[in-house]
This record gives structure tokens, C-alpha cells and sequence, in this order.
């Protein structure tokens, strides 16, 4: 059981919510924070438990900030705890939160869990955040749930959002127009899925480049300038032209080298 777990576990403080295997979740990904200059900024304050926890997991030098739209949550700040007050789909108040703060270390999106609200803190407050912070948003099974505006691949949905980063994660390998590199591409390093919780963790990054290294076992096939390597540069065209056609017109099968058509 980590520290976060056996904080909540005696919590007599202020009420906390959580699911439980987010404990782990947490610890694996805001261990290394610890006992630094850290800030943090939590979207959902509720009852003030959490601010508490993360006050006491982090250390004294970590500066908490809070959002959450229930003024009396204002009464909640304490040392190194500060709460703003307004709503995460507003995006002017959320820039002016950016504005009063420092660059963001830990982000953590515990707020209201609408599709709207989740998606619009996500656009306003992710550059906000260091080159080598972390961004969680929690309580994503709400893209499931109807009456937060969720459903399975519903268009507009936090989860079915969220998709689009797998690709910018990837769009250095892209050839196609419709994915070009983005600041995403540049920025993060990794992205985390689990059950009802998404971390990006962000790095600086370059276009990834390939080495090798060792001695040559044998010889391969086709050795450069040979006509075997000749021909398979004009297979490689013919499947590369077939291949667009049949993308083109969304046929879900593709050829490959060898003549083998396979299902997407």
C-alpha cells in the first residue's frame, strides 16, 4: 500500500473521494515530485480532502491550487493552498487562472466530468503545463455515461477526444496530410490509459531517427544498387499505389509486399 492509500485509509481530515486503484495510478506517475519545488493544480475541489492529501504527499515545498465553481470552497484555502473560483468550461477565467499561477507541474482534471468541461480545460490549461510535467484526467467512464454526454464512440466524447493524441503522439511517422506534426507531437513524451484515468507526460521531443550498431551476420538480399533491390522498389511503388486507392474509397483490406491481402 503506498502513501497516498494509507492517507486515505486514515483520513480523518476533509472528505475524500476516490476510486481505489487510482492510488496506484497516482504514485507511479507523481513519485518523482516529491519533497520538490512542485505546483500542482487540481480542477475540482469538492470537499477539500484532496488538496489536503496532495499537501501532505508532496511536501512543504509544494504549492497547491485548486478550481471549483462553489464559492464556499474559498473558505478551504490554507498554507500553501490557494482556490479559485469559476467554472473549467470557461475559458476566459480559466486564462486568467494561467495568469495568476507559476508553469504547472501536475495537472489534475477531478472536476465536473462533462464532456464539454473536460475537453475545454484540457485546450486551455495544457501549455500551461512544464515541458517535463504530467496532465491526468480522472473519471473518464463518464464518456460512457449518457447523461454526462458520453456513449460507446459517441462523437464529442472526452475518451473519443482523447484518441486524436495517439495519432499526434505518432504523427512524425505520418505521410498523409490529414496528420501533420503538431506542438502535441513535440511536447509529450508518453500517454497512459488505464480505467477511467489518462496521464500525458511531456517532453521536449525531435524526430526519432534510427541507428545501427554491431556486425553483419550475413548478407541480406537485397544489397544496394543490386536489381533485386531495383525490383523491390517498383513492387514497393505498385503496392504503395494500390494501397492509396484502395484508402481512398475505404476498402478495409490492403496489399503488402508478397502479394497477400490482409484485413485491417
Amino acid at each position: 500500500m503506498n502513501d497516498l492509500e494509507k492517507y486515505f485509509r486514515q483520513n480523518n481530515k476533509r472528505l475524500i473521494h476516490k476510486y481505489l486503484h487510482y492510488f496506484d495510478i497516482y504514485d507511479r506517475h507523481f513519485s518523482t515530485y516529491r519533497n520538490k519545488e512542485v505546483v500542482i493544480l487540481e480542477i475540482g475541489v469538492s470537499q477539500g480532502g484532496s488538496l489536503q492529501m496532495w499537501k501532505e504527499y508532496f511536501g512543504e515545498n509544494a504549492r497547491i491550487f485548486g478550481i471549483d465553481v462553489d464559492p464556499r470552497c474559498k473558505a478551504l484555502e490554507e498554507e500553501n493552498i490557494k482556490i479559485f473560483i469559476g467554472s473549467q468550461s470557461d475559458r476566459k477565467f480559466l486564462r486568467e487562472v494561467k495568469k495568476q499561477i507559476p508553469p504547472i507541474d501536475i495537472l489534475i482534471d477531478d472536476g465536473g466530468h462533462t464532456m464539454v468541461q473536460q475537453i475545454v480545460s484540457y485546450e486551455e490549461l495544457f501549455d500551461a503545463i512544464k515541458d517535463d510535467g504530467i496532465y491526468l484526467c480522472e473519471d473518464l467512464h463518464t464518456s460512457y455515461w449518457l447523461n454526462y454526454g458520453g456513449g460507446h464512440k459517441r462523437k464529442g466524447s472526452f475518451i473519443e477526444y482523447s484518441k486524436n493524441f495517439i495519432d499526434y503522439l505518432n504523427a512524425y511517422h505520418s505521410k498523409q496530410r490529414s496528420l501533420r506534426v503538431n506542438e502535441f507531437t513535440k511536447s509529450v513524451d508518453s500517454i497512459h490509459y488505464y480505467d477511467s484515468i489518462v496521464v500525458i507526460e511531456k517532453k521536449k521531443r525531435e524526430e526519432p531517427h534510427a541507428e545501427k550498431t554491431g556486425n553483419v551476420s550475413f548478407e541480406t538480399e537485397y544489397a544496394e544498387n543490386s536489381v533485386q533491390t531495383r525490383l523491390y522498389q517498383v513492387k514497393c511503388f505498385f503496392v504503395n499505389t494500390i494501397n492509396l486507392i484502395l484508402r481512398f474509397f475505404g476498402i478495409k483490406y490492403a496489399l503488402r509486399i508478397g502479394g497477400i491481402f490482409w484485413k485491417k
